[in-house]
């Protein structure tokens, strides 16, 4: 095994740090949600801490850990009546993105059970992390139904697996850690209220600092034991700080004013719900008992708001996590009310941290990157206008700085025609593990969804010639037969949206992009990836390539600007390019492309015969199309009714897309791309 990043040499990523602290002193703090850019030491410091938690006393032989002192009265191995134990450092268990159900939760052998009456179940990850620490790298990526079981295991402290009727549960209580880069897509609002705090880490813009990274990087790199030798001193005061931190919680006094002012905090920033203001009691608890104290203070609780707020206050996926500290320390200050200060310890260091400049010292999650710098996201990319409206170098003449984004409006379904096989989600039509029952087939494999009554049926013909004398079916391998269940896909939405001077002259853009910011939530509430392909001018640019992100669309679809010509047939043929290129890359997730645009097509030899040889290869391929028809005024060409003709799709106005609107659109569009097809 390896030697892990010592902890402690870690360079900055205080709030981090400290949240990681905090549910190793109290696991029932929740866990913690790490937010940031690739290369910012998320992993190093995760896999870091179990170094420093405390050795876990475990029953001798028992595949679930159960504690010696306390064993789970319905752990399947037991029952456990004061046989031997044995210490051991406590676990990192690592969730892979691509894990099966059953290798999260484990897998009962359905075969057995119903051949011989007997549970025969294989303990997965969340036993193998009971009572240590669960780590779930990119869990934005993770399946949905995976981070349910996920949360609802760390929320009730065991683990549920049932096979049609045949049950097994075991203890999981552990420390759940994730981590997640935002540009690759959020969580959803319930999965982000499940993680007791979350921090936003960055990389320091400080040279010092980065220049202190690399040297350490190197160092470790170049002799990992040696340079895990000299920071084992730090290692192993820190470690004593979380054991006496441990002993000392259940002797911290949350007062009536410091609940008072938990609770304000809370109402003050309308989180949903009861569990914020019970997150931050106990991570206020924590914090006290990490400082050595046996009293929380006003200064707990604003910490922790900090950890446990910012992401409960999301209402839709363009908000950024973030809270306000001005707000926060007027709400702490009229609700504060006198606190006992308690009797001061001769004895006790009021400093204990070893690092000065490490852990425990608080100070609030990053919300703009260090130093006060704007987050990467803010960028404007090549050749696109500048946030304050300026015109940078290299932009024609002719564009106009961008427009503000109309409210956006619930739209109607648009889905893709078919039955397809893609990643969960819920928009179009697929075969999935989760869902309605649809038939049965014989298992590929191992048999993870009996078909019963199919089972059965296929059995009951043979049992006298296999000699059946009891009650019970005498089951054989070939009998088995697995459920096929049809649920609901993600699937790609690739915009293609016209932002020439055709557009802007009619004062439309506010409104275009208002129901391109609609259909985007749209396509984050039903999982879907979301790509950008823009044309104007002379040429098309993939704005956004395909990705979970659908508010990094949302920022550079509002910062796009508009004018010039309409190269119609340059947008069709970038957006053909992008389909193939992700096909290669996710064969199983289907396109659904929609086209943005009032249908012109000019500039260049012949743009309108161009502009229908490009969109006859979409139907070509059968691909589901939609074309948002903007053209606006008394007198309408029809131009992009055309285009959804030649594109085998349908044609919708911007009034029409509202779910009010239009009653049948999806009908409308699985019919045209049938016909395609």
């Amino acid at each position: 095994m390896s030697t892990p990043f010592p902890f402690t040499a870690v360079v900055g990523q205080d709030d981090l740090r400290l949240a990681l602290l905090l549910n190793a002193v109290s696991p029932a703090v929740g866990g913690v949600l790490v937010r940031g850019e690739k290369g910012t030491a998320k992993s190093t410091a995760v896999r870091a801490l179990s170094v420093l938690m405390p050795e876990v006393d475990v029953v001798a032989g028992c595949r679930f850990s159960c504690d010696p002192g306390a064993p789970d009265p319905a752990c399947p191995d037991g029952p456990h009546d004061g046989g031997p134990y044995l210490s051991r450092p406590a676990r990192t268990v690592e969730l892979p993105v691509g894990a099966s159900e059953d290798r999260l939760v484990g897998a009962l052998d359905i075969e057995r059970a119903l051949a011989e009456g007997v549970k025969a179940f294989e303990p997965g990850l969340l036993a193998d992390a009971h009572r240590g620490i669960l780590y779930v790298d990119e869990v934005n990526l993770l399946h949905d139904h995976l981070v349910d079981l996920l949360l609802d295991a760390a929320a009730m402290g065991a683990s549920y697996v049932e096979r049609e009727g045949v049950s097994v549960r075991h203890a999981a209580r552990f420390l759940l850690v994730g981590t997640m880069n935002p540009e690759e897509g959020e969580l959803r609002p319930q999965l982000l209220d499940r993680f007791g705090l979350t921090v936003e880490v960055a990389a320091s813009r400080e040279p010092d600092q980065r220049v202190e990274v690399v040297r350490r990087r190197l160092a470790y790199d170049d002799d990992p034991d040696g340079f895990a030798a000299r920071w084992a001193d730090e290692e192993s005061a820190v470690r004593a700080r979380i054991a006496a931190a441990r002993g000392l919680l259940p002797s911290v006094r949350l007062g009536d004013p410091a609940l008072r002012q938990i609770a304000a905090t809370c109402a003050a920033f309308e989180v949903d719900g009861m569990r914020a203001d019970i997150v931050m009691a106990r991570t206020a608890t924590a914090l006290a008992a990490w400082a050595g104290r046996t009293e929380v203070l006003p200064e707990d609780v604003r910490q922790a708001a900090l950890l446990a707020l910012p992401h409960r206050r999301r209402r839709n996926p363009f908000d950024a996590p973030g809270l306000d500290e001005d707000k926060l320390d007027e709400t702490l200050e009229e609700f504060g009310g006198p606190h006992d200060d308690p009797e001061p310890d001769p004895d006790h260091d009021p400093d204990p941290d070893p690092d000065p400049d490490g852990p425990g010292r608080g100070g609030r999650p990053p919300q703009d990157g260090p130093e006060g710098d704007a987050p990467a996201g803010d960028v404007p990319a090549q050749g696109e206008p500048a946030q304050d409206g300026r015109t940078p170098a290299g932009q024609g003449a002719g564009e106009q700085s961008p427009v503000r984004a109309a409210e956006p409006f619930r739209t109607k379904v648009l889905s893709v025609p078919g039955l397809g096989e893609g990643a969960a989600g819920r928009r179009s039509r697929a075969r999935t593990e989760h869902g309605r029952t649809t038939g049965s087939r014989r298992p590929r494999g191992t048999l993870t969804k009996l078909h019963l009554a199919a089972t059965v049926r296929a059995a009951a013909p043979h049992q006298r010639a296999r000699g059946r004398s009891g009650p019970g079916l005498v089951v054989r391998r070939d009998d088995l037969r697995q459920a096929t269940r049809e649920g609901r896909e993600g699937n790609l939405v690739l915009f293609v949206v016209d932002a020439s001077g055709s557009m802007a002259a009619r004062q439309r853009m506010g409104a275009v992009k208002g129901a391109v910011l609609s259909l985007l939530l749209d396509a984050y509430q039903r999982r879907d990836k979301v790509g950008l392909v823009t044309f104007r001018g002379s040429a098309a640019e993939v704005a956004l390539p395909p990705t979970s992100s659908v508010d990094a669309a949302a920022a550079r679809l509002e910062s796009l600007p508009t004018g010039g010509r309409t190269p119609l047939a340059a947008g069709l043929l970038r957006a053909h390019e992008v389909l193939r290129v992700e096909r290669l890359r996710d064969a199983a997730r289907r396109p659904l492309v929609v086209v943005v645009t009032d249908g012109r097509a000019t500039g260049g030899p012949e743009p309108v015969a161009l502009a229908g040889r490009a969109a006859r290869l979409f139907a070509a391929e059968g691909l589901a199309c939609v074309v948002v028809d903007c053209e606006a005024g008394p007198v309408r060409l029809g131009l992009a009714g055309r285009l959804a003709g030649e594109l085998g799709g349908t044609a919708v106005t911007l009034e029409e897309l509202r779910a009010d609107s239009i009653a049948g659109l999806v009908r409308e569009v699985q019919g045209t791309s049938r016909r395609a097809a």
